[in-house]
């Protein structure tokens, strides 16, 4: 059996990172969510375990220090961070795992696990990212100027990616995620496990 995909989602507030998240994991929902541990508190509708597990800021910090957390992230005023211990064990069991994160998360998995597919997610321009975050109308202006400047900083990080995706339509930009995750799963470094164990069976006869 190999061992799962880790598949990261990253891009800039206001690219569609959610709603491609979902959307590819409807298509392809043998895919495990990462659910992050953050110490905001919970909105309307978000369920503890589902959407995230919620922590104090005393808690998380304690999960820092065990060295709990595959990434880790200061986000507008609060701590998000992923649970190494939950996601390993379900790539040691062949599923594969998916995250939704910002570009900072992203590189430290990278760091953490080499192995991982990270897919970098971008409107197809700078005054579509202005328009959906306007249409929004969650963030005050300084907060809209805020993450464009911050999406130009990331976007200029493009090489740390394995792939970019841009999100001009919803379904071209899941078409495409799913496209390369398939690919990925028939590179032949995914299968060597599966290949030497056909030939030591071809072997044993």
């Amino acid at each position: 059996m190999s061992r799962g995909l880790l598949i990261i989602i990253s891009g800039p507030s206001g690219a569609g990172k959610g709603t491609v998240y979902n959307k590819v994991l409807e298509r392809m929902p043998k895919i495990r969510k990462s659910v992050s541990v953050t110490t905001r508190l919970p909105r309307q509708g978000e369920v503890e375990g589902v959407h995230y597990y919620f922590k104090n800021i005393e808690e998380y910090q304690q999960m820092i220090a065990n060295g709990e957390f595959l990434e880790t992230a200061s986000v507008y005023s609060n701590y998000y961070g992923t649970p190494k211990a939950q996601v390993m064990q379900m790539l040691e069991r062949g599923e594969d795992v998916m995250f939704e994160i910002d570009i900072h998360g992203a590189k430290q998995i990278q760091k953490r696990y080499a192995h991982c597919v990270s897919i970098f997610l971008m409107p197809p321009s700078f005054a579509d990212l202005e328009k959906r975050l306007r249409e929004r109308k969650t963030d005050s202006e300084d907060s809209i100027q805020h993450r464009l400047g911050s999406a130009e900083s990331e976007l200029a990080k493009y090489e740390i990616f394995d792939y970019i995706v841009f999100n001009d339509a919803v379904e071209n930009a899941v078409d495409k995620i799913v496209n390369i995750i398939n690919a990925e799963k028939c590179k032949i470094a995914y299968n060597t496990e599966i290949i030497n164990s056909l030939l030591n069976e071809r072997k044993s006869k």
